[in-house]
């Protein structure tokens, strides 16, 4: 996996999710990845939190579900926008039985980009949601400071998963992920 992507550029995963990120603009001083999205009836990301980022949705065909940890879920339609601050857990899912299409951003841009299609690949990999073991592990024990998935037990996310990132270390697992950015302190 090269990095940094030559943008525009797509991923997608075997779940119904596909993203485009489209180009880098700067907002006083600061990066932002704008992106769209396109998600299959019933899927979508589950709670999970960017702890440096905010996300912002604007529905552009179909209808969105969405729910904040600890809160209700909501739904919106077509021309509506939703803005999940950083630091919220949240998820979002494809509340309708046509596709969601979405357009939006994340500020700051970061390693969004390559956390995401990096995921999608190990998901891909694997043909399951929780991904490859090794790659699902490099990634959430590498970037803890960015981001979080809320359905990870924390005794994994703390004790399983570093050790299977150094078990994958030994075995020279991790030779794709050689241009990782590095993670946010």
């Amino acid at each position: 996996m090269n990095y940094p992507f030559q943008l525009p550029k797509t991923i997608s995963n075997i779940l119904g999710e596909e993203i485009t990120f489209q180009q880098i603009v700067e907002e006083n001083g600061v990066k932002k990845m704008l992106l769209s999205n396109r998600v299959a009836p019933q899927a979508g990301p589950p709670f999970h939190v960017h702890f440096k980022q905010d996300e912002c949705l604007t529905v552009t065909r179909g209808r969105i579900g969405y729910q904040i940890k600890g809160q209700a879920e909501r739904f919106a339609e077509a021309g509506e926008t939703i803005l999940f601050k950083a630091g919220e857990t949240h998820r979002f899912w494809n509340a309708g039985e046509d596709a969601l299409e979405c357009s939006g951003w994340v500020m700051p841009a970061n390693s969004i980009d390559f956390f995401l299609a990096a995921l999608y690949d190990s998901v891909n990999k694997a043909g399951k949601p929780e991904g490859d073991p090794f790659d699902s592990a490099y990634l959430v024990t590498r970037y803890r400071s960015e981001y979080d998935v809320d359905v990870i037990p924390t005794f994994v996310k703390k004790v399983i998963m570093p050790i299977t990132v150094f078990v994958g270390k030994l075995l020279g697992k991790y030779e794709h992920f050689k241009h990782a950015p590095e993670p946010l302190k």
